[in-house]
């Protein structure tokens, strides 16, 4: 039986341990087993995990280009569903208590999503979407 398919999401951190408490904050754990003073392996599901390595570590996988500053510019966008709109709100929260900084919700009626950025600037949006858009797509106009 093949395994389900994993994602792991690699951010170059500048402070592993301020990076690793602030997303243990957000309620997802660490795995020591893949973690040490290079990197933290943050467990987000049984299939989705968050790699925080020190900018040197990151930056040693691909020698030949330069470690981006997420606070200078976005690269990429971090969507993870959530079962309510309650779920992305409290997401959101405690992003903000724990360092975050939280973006506007923006609410399509279908779909309802509220972003918010790391303390290095990764950019996260968590968002619910009504489970019949979901499967129909979203209502006409």
């Amino acid at each position: 039986m093949a395994m389900p398919t994993m994602v792991f999401i690699n951010l170059p951190v500048d402070d592993l341990p301020r990076s690793t408490a602030f997303y243990e904050a957000l309620g997802w754990s660490l795995n020591p087993m893949f973690s040490d003073a290079n990197a933290s392996c943050i467990v987000v599901s049984d299939t989705i995990y968050v790699m925080l390595l020190t900018h040197e570590f990151f930056g040693s996988f691909i020698p030949d280009h330069a470690v981006a500053d997420a606070r200078a510019a976005i690269g990429a966008q971090y969507a993870l569903s959530c079962d309510s709109r309650e779920d992305v709100d409290a997401l959101v929260a405690r992003a903000v208590e724990a360092g975050g900084t939280p973006f506007e919700p923006r609410d399509l009626g279908f779909m309802y999503s509220r972003a918010f950025q790391d303390p290095d600037g990764h950019y996260w949006d968590p968002f619910w979407m009504d489970p019949a858009a979901a499967e129909q797509g979203p209502p006409a106009e």
